[in-house]
């Protein structure tokens, strides 16, 4: 049996209450490289060497553009990947919020009035519009 619309729209209310007790949230993803730095003398630069790293970075986009910013600490790992998993938790929310919505909008039941003059002009096929073959 389908929902009613009062528990569409209880859901709904309680949907937006999760959505609103949302911490901080960013998209993007945190990635680790391990870097060669390009100086001659450095021990990165012989053959076969590990090179510099692992080192945390986010990676986002921005305006169009893919922005990757240096991770230095664990603690910033940690809060980046809070924020990303608070993001995902967002992005989820909203796709069952418009879910929802669309039910609400299927079931809510059209508001009865009287046309205006004007509506009731339109509604009337008019030889103008409507040409006889």
């Amino acid at each position: 049996m389908p929902d009613s619309l009062s528990d569409l729209l209880d859901q709904r209310s309680h949907l937006l209450h999760d959505l609103s007790r949302l911490g901080d949230f960013q998209p993007g993803s945190i990635t680790r490289v391990i870097r060669r730095c390009g100086k001659p003398t450095c021990r990165c630069a012989k053959p076969n060497a590990p090179g510099h790293g692992p080192q945390a970075q986010l990676t986002q986009k921005m305006g169009g553009k893919t922005v990757t910013r240096a991770l230095s600490s664990p603690a910033e790992v940690r809060k980046a990947e809070s924020e990303i998993a608070e993001f995902r938790r967002f992005r989820g929310l909203t796709q069952d919020l418009l879910a929802l919505n669309r039910r609400i909008c299927r079931l809510r039941p059209i508001p009865e009035q009287a046309l205006s003059a004007q509506e009731k002009k339109q509604l009337r096929p008019s030889s103008k519009r409507w040409p006889r073959r």
